[in-house]
């Protein structure tokens, strides 16, 4: 391979390599998975108390979105210095896409979670279970976007082989 195009792919490589990373793990992708988690469990939990009227599934919703909006702060925390840290992400338009959804995402999800605080059962419908779908939507929509930056644009993924 001509040396100067293998420089220019390394400078590629290092312009989108992950900088908050454990073992070359980015941080951000491991921390994801909660606030999705959580997302699909307090619509789960909202749907069970709508069908069985049980207090059980309103405080285990109220768990649910805590845990999400908790984890999904940590998760922007990380995704937020990835993007200060690394160029080629900050470049990307599905970066700021990715960016904007989540933070909308994290703000139906405190709310939420200040509507369940004072009486979970109480706030389970309408609002908590609208809350409950918009956040379905907005965790697609995010997930969507994301999902574009590692498999389109291979932020944070590793070379299979060195250059």
């Amino acid at each position: 391979m001509n040396r100067d195009y293998v420089e220019g792919l390394k400078a590629q490589r290092r312009d989108i390599d992950s900088r908050i990373a454990i073992a070359g793990h980015p941080i951000h992708a491991m921390l994801v998975a909660f606030p999705i988690s959580g997302t699909f469990g307090t619509a789960f939990c909202d749907l069970a108390f709508w069908y069985t009227a049980d207090f059980f599934w309103a405080r285990a919703a109220l768990w649910a979105v805590g845990a999400a909006f908790a984890m999904g702060v940590l998760a922007a925390m990380a995704g937020l210095a990835e993007t200060l840290l690394v160029p080629g992400v900050r470049r990307r338009a599905a970066a700021w896409s990715h960016a904007t959804v989540a933070m909308v995402l994290l703000s139906v999800l405190g709310a939420s979670l200040a509507l369940r605080l004072e009486d979970p059962a109480a706030a389970v419908l309408p609002w908590g279970a609208f809350l409950s779908g918009l956040a379905m939507i907005l965790v697609a929509l995010a997930g969507w976007h994301g999902g574009k930056l590692v498999f389109e644009h291979q932020v944070g993924v590793k070379a299979d082989e060195p250059l």
